[in-house]
């Protein structure tokens, strides 16, 4: 009788049946990027697959009258920048002669000190108020950089305050009508039901040569593959390894059990 056992132990360890349940190929936690009061939430989407619908709405009041007032800024700036360039040119066409005309006096011997003088304090003076509209320029480019960062950002914080579903199963909404929640705070928990997954623990001993063998179904041979095995074993089941296999999604529901073979 020993004996017998030996010899079938192999065999029964080949053949070893798992249970799992069919699930959702990806469930995520979505998480706020941004703090404010929640004004807005559609409980009626909870548990139905939502195609392009805001289902969290966050206060962004004011942050678009910020928005507003710095696009308005925005173009105030660039008005400002036109008139100092078109003033720079003048004042370059002014430094230009004021330059040529102290060049020619000071080479005259029959020219005065003080013309001499007259003419250079002229040229330098232009030459000043030049450099300093060129300054203002920059300057006048800096807060248009920042502006336009600013502009960005608000633009960015407003769409966040937006949670908007493309395709997805919203499986529970985790805030409420009033909350405040802050940056991190779980909004809601979606979930990727255009496919499916079975996940179940191997033995050591499953391993071996997973490539070569088949995957049985309720009984019945698929064309399936283990997709994905973990290479340290499970902390819950501390000597197996989890596996994943990647299905189609099935056409009624999900949680369904399904006995998986492996051999």
């Amino acid at each position: 009788m020993k004996i017998l056992l030996l010899f079938l132990s192999p065999l029964w360890i080949f053949a070893a049946v798992h249970y799992a349940k069919i699930e959702p190929f990806e469930s995520i936690m979505m998480k706020s990027a941004v703090s404010g009061l929640v004004l807005n939430v559609d409980l009626s989407a909870e548990g139905t697959m939502v195609h392009d619908k805001r289902i969290v709405y966050i206060d962004d009041a004011l942050d678009k009258v910020n928005l507003e007032s710095s696009k308005k800024n925005m173009t105030l700036l660039h008005q400002m920048h036109d008139i100092n360039t078109d003033i720079a040119k003048s004042l370059e066409s002014t430094v230009e002669r004021q330059e040529g005309y102290y060049n020619r006096i000071n080479k005259l011997a029959t020219a005065s000190k003080t013309q001499k003088d007259a003419a250079f304090s002229a040229f330098s003076s232009a030459k000043t108020q030049y450099l300093g509209i060129k300054e203002k320029i920059v300057n006048l480019e800096k807060q248009i950089l920042d502006i336009h960062y600013k502009i960005a950002q608000l633009e960015d914080t407003i769409a966040k305050k937006s949670l908007v579903l493309h395709d997805k199963y919203l499986y529970k909404m985790m805030v409420q009508k009033g909350d405040f929640v802050a940056p991190g705070s779980v909004l809601v928990q979606v979930m990727d039901m255009h496919k499916a997954k079975l996940v179940f623990f191997l033995e050591p001993e499953e391993l071996k040569n997973l490539e070569a063998k088949s995957v049985y179904l309720d009984g019945e041979k698929t064309a399936y593959k283990i997709d994905k095995v973990w290479k340290v074993a499970d902390e819950k089941f501390i000597s197996s390894y989890r596996a994943e296999i990647y299905i189609d999604a099935p056409k009624d529901t999900f949680s369904k059990l399904l006995k998986v073979e492996i051999k």
